[in-house]
């Protein structure tokens, strides 16, 4: 009994040696990195876990998967036999997974997406040893853990405080589809890429925000689009000043947001120089899925009044315009109309879009700086990320079971 009572002692004085040596460590990494990965190593197990549930709920059920999601869960059997990392892999996954992987000789016609994302796997995929469909989710989890720091940093700018900023990233992993950060999809590099391009834009250093800007235009069509928010930063920061001699100032100190229309030039660039089409993307999507570029206030409408799946999309859609506006500051106006482009240029495919506009939704990164500042009291902190919770929750697992179409 003595030598047990000595040994269980030994054990334990090593296990509070080993305890005390990882608080040093975890007090030795700089803030916000201890925060930041303890969200997303969160994320990623919770998420993991549940996926793994439901489908297992699912498994021999009747009619279990529908006909139209029968080849897509046939592909992701392809990718890998674990399912916790073969459901991160839908619909657009799988051709982002195909563009990775064709040859770059020959004339292309794949052109309906934008190549950063499956471009960045190819290099990687290769020190992979060729797993390219690994190298998507590498890619697609390091920009979601570097779009946490970038957040946070960016949140303490203009919310002006740490527990603010810890809010903020704690909401932008709540988001209704932010477990789509994780998938094998391009909204975590965008949104990376996109608080990246705000964070040097605030502390003013214009050419990293332009090379940020480059290939954020290269990322998703909108990213074009970036570069109007990025200039109301730089004007509110010389205080809106108009007229010949401030244009000539902003364009000394701006000149790096050309970098973002040269982005998406570089993409046309490449559709005429390997299919002979400078304008094979909007080609692509017109035959691809019948997207024609129209009002999006009479497609938000219809939205609102048509089959009740949409009706559902649109409405939060609505509430997450609701929210930027109701959330308008001042100083925040770049924010603002970064929001609602995020959410009205999706609008402006058509109904087309309605299937993917709650992925499309996750891009509007201002709505969680507007929650994080409502949520300053601790009852509506907790009442606020207990909702964002469960409404995520419900909709992975429609997402996985069955009901992809619904998010994507």
């Amino acid at each position: 009994m003595h030598r047990w009572r000595s040994g269980a002692a030994t054990l334990a004085a090593r296990l509070a040696t080993a305890g005390l040596g990882g608080a040093r460590l975890a007090r030795r990494v700089p803030a916000p990195w201890p925060y930041v990965i303890g969200l997303f190593l969160g994320a990623k197990v919770l998420l993991t876990l549940l996926g793994l549930l439901a489908l297992h709920a699912w498994d021999g059920i009747p009619g279990a998967p529908p006909a139209d999601e029968a080849l897509m869960w046939a592909q992701q059997r392809e990718i890998s036999g674990h399912r916790w990392i073969s459901f991160w892999f839908a619909w657009d996954a799988l051709l982002y997974l195909r563009l990775s992987e064709l040859p770059l000789t020959g004339p292309w016609r794949d052109f309906g997406f934008p190549l950063l994302y499956p471009f960045l796997a190819r290099p990687l995929g290769a020190v992979l040893g060729g797993d390219n469909a690994l190298a998507l989710l590498v890619i697609s989890n390091v920009a979601f853990l570097l779009a946490l720091w970038y957040g946070y940093r960016l949140a303490e700018l203009l919310l002006g405080d740490a527990e603010s900023a810890r809010r903020f990233t704690r909401y932008l992993v709540l988001l209704p589809t932010a477990f789509l950060f994780q998938a094998a999809l391009t909204e975590s590099l965008f949104v990376c890429l996109a608080l990246a391009a705000f964070y040097y834009a605030e502390r003013r250093r214009w050419l990293l925000v332009g090379v940020l800007g480059y290939f954020v235009a290269m990322s998703r069509s909108v990213g074009l689009l970036v570069a109007l928010p990025l200039a109301l930063v730089l004007l509110r920061q010389h205080d809106w000043r108009l007229g010949p001699r401030a244009l000539l100032g902003y364009l000394r100190v701006g000149w790096p947001l050309l970098l973002l229309p040269a982005g998406w030039f570089t993409f046309m660039a490449y559709c005429r120089w390997r299919g002979g089409d400078w304008f094979a993307y909007q080609h692509a999507q017109e035959t691809g899925w019948g997207i024609e570029v129209q009002n999006p206030l009479p497609v938000l409408w219809n939205g609102l009044i048509g089959e009740p799946r949409d009706a559902a999309r649109v409405w939060f859609a609505v509430g997450v315009l609701a929210v930027l506006v109701a959330g308008f500051r001042r100083r925040e106006i770049a924010y603002l109309v970064y929001g609602v482009l995020m959410v009205l240029v999706p609008l402006s495919m058509g109904p087309a879009v309605y299937k993917s506009l709650l992925r499309y939704l996750l891009a509007a990164f201002p709505v969680a700086l507007v929650l994080a500042r409502w949520a300053r009291r601790a009852s509506v902190d907790v009442w606020l990320t207990a909702t964002l919770a469960v409404v995520q929750g419900a909709l992975f697992v429609l997402w996985l079971s069955y009901w992809t179409h619904m998010i994507i």
